[in-house]
């Protein structure tokens, strides 16, 4: 079996702010009702997804294992492509 790429010391996850003014990560609910993270290793390669406006906060690995465990995701995926349908979900 193929192992995936090893994650970079850092990375870079989309955010949204919810009604409250808080900051949370943007999650996906993927087709198959998982709910996914995806992060990116570069700022410019989220930019390409989410737009150059877009919030967004640098995360070390600790980092990610914390936001697991305070809301809990199924997939970590890194450098995915947005497609249409994904960018609307949180």
């Amino acid at each position: 079996m193929d192992r995936p790429p090893p994650l970079p010391p850092v990375v870079y996850a989309p955010t949204l702010t919810d009604a409250d003014g808080n900051t949370r990560l943007h999650m996906h609910r993927m087709r198959d009702e998982r709910v996914a993270l995806f992060v990116y290793s570069a700022i410019d390669r989220l930019q390409a997804q989410y737009g150059e406006a877009a919030p967004w906060v640098l995360l070390t690995l600790a980092d990610l294992e914390r936001a697991h465990q305070a809301a809990p995701y199924d997939l970590l995926l890194l450098d995915r492509e947005l497609h249409p349908q994904e960018a609307a979900h949180g």
